[in-house]
C-alpha cells in the first residue's frame, strides 16, 4: 500500500504544482482537500476535476461556511480583534478552520502526513501547522516551499508549463489572492511595492468610492450577545447576513484597506484587503460596546482585543490562552443586545443611532440640565482623593527646596 498524504488544496498555482511534486519526487498518493469558507463558485467550479487530472488519488471539497462564520469570524468580532489597527485578519481566521479539516481528513484517510502549499516567508506555515499540532501531533508536516528547488513564483509557473498544469496566475498579473466570506486579500507581484497604488480593476468586492451611488444608504444591524443576527429587521443566518452585507457595503465602496503590516516570521509584508460586510459589522459591534459596557470593563477589553488580534494572527487558535480570553469575552456579550444604524456615503461610514435594552446611557445623568440623580457637590470630595497623590508628590518637592 503506498503511503498516502492530505493535501490542503485550493487549485492555484501552489498547490497544484505541490500535488503533481509530492506525487512524481516523493511517491506519496495525495488525497486533495479543499475547504469552502466562501471563496465563490468561480473557484470551486472544476475543482475535483482539476485535481484528479494532475494525479490526486481523491478529492474532498468540504462545505465549511457556516462553521466559518459562526466558530471563527464572529468569536473575533466579538472579541474585537483587529491587528496593527486595521486588518481584519480575514485570512488568519480561516487558516486555522482549514488546518483542523485537513487533520479530520488525514484520519479519515489513514494519511501519514500533510501537506499545504504556504511559503517559508509567511504566517499561513504557522497557522496550518499550529493547527496540526495541537489536534494531531503524530501526522507528519511537509511544506513543499520549504525543502523543493522551486525558488519563486516563476520556478513554480514553469513547472506547472512543464506538467501541462493550467493555474489562475501569469507573469503578467502575478498577485496572489485569498477569498472567502469574510474578505479577499491581494499581495505579491507589483503590490510588493508599498508605494504602488493599485489598478482599479483588482478589486473585486468594493466599487471605488468615487463610483459609489451618490444618494448613500442607511442600514440597521442587530445583535444579540454581541452577534449580529438581523438587518433592518429581517433575521438572517450567518452566511446569508455577511453576504448581503458584502454586497451593500461594496456597492459604497466601503472596506478596502492597505497596509504594511509585520509578520509572525519578521518581515513586513504589504497587503491590500477587502473586507465591506466585516467593516460594518466591526463598526456596529464596538459602537453597542461603547453603550453598553461599564467602563473598566470595556477599557479591559480593549487591552484584550490586542492580544486576542495577535493569537489569531499568529495561528494560536487551538491554544489555552486562547480559550480563556474566549470564556472572559463571552461573559461581556451576555447584554450585548440591541441595534445599530449605520449610514454609508463614498467608502465612509457614520453611526446614525444605537439602541439597547440593557444601554449604560442614562439621560438624567448625562443632562446639562437640572437633574435629581447627581449631585455636583460630590465631585469636591472626589477629586480632591483622586489628585491627592499629585498632592503629597508637589508638597514633598517643595520640601527638598524643588531640586530633585
Amino acid at each position: 500500500m503506498s503511503k498516502k498524504v492530505a493535501l490542503a488544496y485550493s487549485g492555484g498555482l501552489d498547490t497544484s504544482v505541490i500535488l503533481k511534486w509530492l506525487k512524481e519526487e516523493l511517491g506519496y498518493s495525495v488525497i486533495a482537500m479543499s475547504v469552502d469558507v466562501g471563496q465563490g463558485e468561480e473557484e470551486l467550479e472544476g475543482l475535483e476535476e482539476k485535481a484528479l487530472a494532475t494525479g490526486a488519488e481523491k478529492v474532498y471539497v468540504l462545505d465549511r461556511k457556516q462553521e466559518f462564520v459562526k466558530d471563527y469570524v464572529f468569536p473575533t468580532l466579538q472579541a474585537g480583534a483587529i491587528y496593527e489597527g486595521k486588518y481584519l485578519l480575514g485570512t488568519a481566521m480561516a487558516r486555522p478552520l482549514i488546518g483542523k479539516t485537513l487533520v479530520e481528513v488525514a484520519e479519515e484517510e489513514g494519511a501519514e502526513a500533510v501537506a499545504h502549499g504556504a511559503t517559508g516567508k509567511g504566517n499561513d506555515q504557522v497557522r496550518f501547522e499550529l493547527a496540526v499540532k495541537a489536534l494531531n501531533p503524530d501526522l507528519k508536516i511537509i511544506a513543499p516551499w520549504r525543502i523543493w528547488s522551486i525558488s519563486s513564483r516563476s520556478d513554480a509557473i514553469a513547472y506547472a508549463k512543464k506538467y501541462g498544469i493550467p493555474v489562475p496566475v501569469t507573469k503578467e498579473k502575478p498577485y496572489s489572492m485569498d477569498r472567502n466570506l469574510w474578505h479577499i486579500s491581494y499581495e505579491g507581484g507589483m503590490l510588493e511595492d508599498p508605494n504602488y497604488q493599485p489598478e482599479e480593476d483588482m478589486f473585486l468586492l468594493t466599487k471605488s468610492p468615487q463610483e459609489a451611488p451618490e444618494e448613500g444608504a442607511e442600514v440597521e444591524i442587530e445583535f444579540e450577545k454581541g452577534i449580529p443576527v438581523a438587518v433592518n429587521d429581517e433575521k438572517l443566518d450567518a452566511v446569508s447576513l455577511l453576504i448581503y452585507l458584502n454586497k451593500l457595503a461594496g456597492e459604497h465602496g466601503i472596506g478596502r484597506v492597505d497596509l504594511v503590516e509585520n509578520r509572525l516570521v519578521g518581515i513586513k509584508s504589504r497587503g491590500v484587503y477587502e473586507t465591506p460586510g466585516g467593516t460594518l459589522l466591526s463598526l456596529a459591534h464596538r459602537e453597542l460596546e461603547h453603550l453598553v459596557l461599564d467602563r473598566e470593563t470595556f477599557h479591559y477589553k480593549e487591552q484584550i482585543a490586542l492580544k486576542y488580534a495577535e493569537l489569531v494572527y499568529y495561528g494560536l487558535w487551538f491554544t489555552p490562552l486562547k480559550k480563556a480570553l474566549d470564556a472572559f469575552v463571552a461573559s461581556t456579550q451576555e447584554r450585548l443586545s440591541g441595534q445599530v444604524r449605520l449610514k454609508l456615503y463614498r467608502g465612509n461610514v457614520v453611526i446614525a443611532g444605537r439602541s439597547s435594552p440593557y444601554s449604560l446611557y442614562n439621560p438624567e445623568l448625562a443632562t446639562f440640565e437640572a437633574d435629581s440623580l447627581y449631585n455636583q457637590k460630590d465631585a469636591e470630595g472626589f477629586i480632591n482623593l483622586f489628585g491627592l497623590p499629585l498632592k503629597v508628590q508637589r508638597l514633598m518637592e517643595k520640601g527638598c527646596g524643588g531640586i530633585l
